[in-house]
């Protein structure tokens, strides 16, 4: 497994990766798994595809650890691959899907809640459910929907807002709910790893008047299992394409 993460200049962002993998290592203890960064932090993906391909590896899943389908996903790590392919033509490569959406990730935005004291489904609290915010619409369309989903779990009602590249922002979806009579408020954060765009939706959201920020996902039990399920996926559906 290769596991590529968006990257970030904020060393905890590398550091909350690698606690992930190691919980996903020890799930799948049989299978040697990498970390590799398309931004900002060493290794990038090409390098450890080449290292393993060098090292006479003749198969690797590459999963992205990213919550939406965006650039990322669809523009960049396709790149990667094409070029690691024509270098390594013998490399048999497989994709796993993005982590999100998934109701797993739903489980884990409520264990981070929990873990700032804001039970789940309380119908007194309103949530602002924040991720970090993309160019591509059909992504932020997907939080939309997530948002319009877990409206179910009992919540007072659950709003989308984003850190960067699309509205509402934080503080504006804090203040439009509390306007519509709200109790408290809080932010889940849709966001895998800390670094910029963690600390600038808490502090925004703080000043809006939020009761709480979660903490971003990171390596959640929820997260490990999910990144386990989307490699297995992934072999699943190379061997359903073998078999045909």
């Amino acid at each position: 497994m290769v596991a590529v993460a968006h990257g970030s200049k904020d060393p905890r962002a590398a550091a909350t990766v690698m606690d992930l993998l190691g919980a996903v290592r020890a799930r799948r203890p049989d299978v040697p798994v990498h970390a590799s960064f398309l931004d900002h932090a060493p290794p990038a993906p090409d390098r450890v595809l080449d290292g393993l391909a060098r090292g006479g590896a003749d198969e690797a899943v590459v999963l992205p650890l990213l919550l939406t389908a965006a650039y990322h996903s669809k523009t960049d790590i396709p790149g990667v691959l094409r070029r690691v392919r024509h270098r390594h033509p013998r490399l048999d490569l497989r994709t796993a899907a993005t982590l999100g959406p998934h109701g797993l990730l739903m489980d884990a935005l409520e264990r981070r809640l929990a873990e700032v004291d804001v039970a789940p489904g309380d119908p007194d609290t309103a949530v602002v459910l924040v991720a970090a915010g993309s160019s591509d619409a059909s992504a932020n369309a997907t939080i939309g929907r997530l948002a319009r989903g877990w409206r179910s779990r009992g919540w007072r009602g659950v709003v989308p807002a984003f850190a960067v590249a699309s509205r509402p922002g934080p503080a504006e979806a804090v203040a439009a709910l509390r306007d519509a009579g709200a109790p408290r408020v809080a932010i889940a954060s849709y966001i895998l790893a800390p670094g910029h765009f963690a600390d600038r939706v808490r502090a925004e959201s703080l000043a809006a008047g939020a009761v709480a920020v979660s903490p971003v996902l990171g390596a959640a039990p929820e997260i490990a299992e999910l990144a386990v399920h989307r490699y297995e996926e992934a072999l699943a559906a190379s061997r359903e394409v073998a078999a045909v």
